[in-house]
């Protein structure tokens, strides 16, 4: 297990599951999310090495105290702007199924994606404009459980028109990284 920062997950803040809405290096980003400074970012970056990095060792690569590093990190928290999480690979911890499923929606999209985020096997929803509506990523424990979470749950929804599933066979690369860039 690897501990990294995560720039938001979710929509939700206070959601166990985090975000990746954020946008931190930006001017705002449409959300409500004030901009984050330089000197944030920064901070940000030296988490994204080491999320378990002492404040001491942050303030001095950053030129600010512990203190005023403790206060900047708990404002991005509150902020919604990152979450500092422990990554996991999820064969690792049993979880042995994992897939990328697009969905197609007649009416609107926001109660499925809603409905869908609500799921605890999806760790990712985005809404896309392109062929498919939603990507959600899925987490499952096995074949059986992935069936069972499309067939029986997402496609069940109201709204729901199609979907389209992209088993994942082999991870290549998951990184945290893009939060400064």
């Amino acid at each position: 297990m690897q501990s990294e920062l995560v720039a938001s997950r979710s929509a939700d803040p206070n959601s166990p599951r985090g975000s990746r809405t954020g946008n931190p290096g930006g001017s705002g980003n449409g959300n409500g999310t004030p901009p984050v400074d330089a000197v944030s970012l920064a901070i940000i970056e030296q988490l994204q090495e080491d999320g378990r990095r002492p404040y001491a060792a942050i303030g001095k690569a950053v030129g600010l105290s512990e203190a005023a590093v403790r206060q900047r990190v708990q404002k991005l928290l509150d902020q919604g702007v990152m979450q500092i999480v422990a990554v996991t690979d999820p064969l690792t911890v049993g979880f042995r199924r994992q897939a990328m499923v697009g969905i197609d929606v007649e009416g609107d999209v926001d109660p499925v994606a809603d409905a869908v985020a609500a799921m605890p096997e999806a760790e990712y929803v985005v809404m896309t404009a392109g062929s498919h509506d939603l990507l959600v990523e899925i987490v499952c424990e096995d074949d059986d459980h992935l069936l069972e979470v499309i067939n029986k749950r997402i496609r069940a929804l109201p709204g729901v028109r199609s979907t389209e599933s992209f088993v994942y066979l082999k991870l290549k690369k998951q990184t945290y990284m893009w939060g400064t860039r």
